[in-house]
């Protein structure tokens, strides 16, 4: 079945790749890491015990000792074919776990995943990349079916270069996570962008955002036309930092092409979370 997933923007998570290599500030505190490594105590605690660990042992292969990740990537091959397998239409991340376009997986690999999106119509999938370089080399040769998003991550104006190499994707919807947001980006250029995500840092080591960067963002997707999403304010304490920014709730998202419903459709927080697992399994 589908992870549900507590992440506001998305429904449901997807992991046929796990494990990572940090690349650029953002990844510094990487909440995926965090996870990766409670899964991996799980999987070994479970292993101990004589039980099978499941898919959280995936994650033995990719943390070391110390709990961060160790540059590799784990290739879940069972994975390839779960989306296909759900009937309900939906909105999936693609590999909250790791990256698709990481270095270590193969060009063959990536393809698989998209034939995988390619056969199932009835969901969007949402990628998010800090590699779209790699993402533009890998595109002519892959089938960007309209239910496919591309997004990469932008966390502070040092990483700008990464929207180029994004618009040279043949993704029909193009996407930006802008968190953690890290400093001001006054001029995020926007050509070819038909999404932007902003939110702050959280956890106990949260790097703080302003508001003044958010509504600097704010106001040039408002000015280009391109629908922003304000996913958290982040902290410590994020629940109760809450999402609200100027006194709403910003959830603007792209409309989707082709036979695809219009994303506005998307379930509210009460009725996304319903049910999903509030433990580490959450993003397995």
């Amino acid at each position: 079945m589908a992870q549900l997933s507590r992440i506001e923007w998305t429904q449901a998570t997807w992991n046929p790749v796990v494990g990572c290599r940090k690349v650029s500030p953002g990844c510094a505190h990487c909440y995926a890491e965090r996870m990766a490594k409670r899964l991996a105590a799980i999987a070994r605690a479970a292993l101990g015990r004589g039980d099978s660990a499941g898919r959280a042992a995936n994650y033995l292969h990719v943390i070391n000792g110390r709990g961060r990740w160790n540059g590799t990537v784990f290739l879940d091959y069972a994975a390839l074919n779960d989306p296909l397998g759900w009937k309900l239409p939906r909105t999936i991340f693609v590999n909250s776990m790791s990256d698709l376009f990481h270095e270590e997986v193969p060009f063959d690999f990536v393809r698989r995943v998209f034939e995988t999106m390619n056969g199932c119509p009835q969901h969007t999938f949402q990628i998010l990349t800090k590699r779209p370089r790699i993402a533009a080399e890998f595109s002519p040769l892959l089938n960007w079916t309209p239910n496919i998003w591309m997004g990469t991550s932008v966390e502070d104006a040092s990483v700008l270069q990464r929207i180029a190499e994004l618009r040279r994707t043949h993704a029909s919807i193009k996407f930006l996570s802008v968190e953690p947001l890290l400093g001001p980006i006054p001029n995020l250029p926007l050509d070819g962008i038909d999404w932007v995500i902003v939110g702050g840092e959280s956890g106990p080591s949260a790097r703080l955002m302003r508001l003044e960067w958010v509504r600097q963002i704010r106001d040039r997707c408002s000015a280009n036309g391109v629908p922003f999403f304000f996913k958290q304010w982040g902290g410590v304490n994020k629940g109760r930092a809450g999402r609200r920014l100027d006194g709403r709730v910003w959830d603007e998202t792209p409309r989707r092409v082709g036979k695809h419903p219009d994303t506005r459709s998307l379930p509210s927080e009460p009725a996304r979370v319903q049910g999903a697992c509030a433990t580490a399994q959450e993003l397995v």
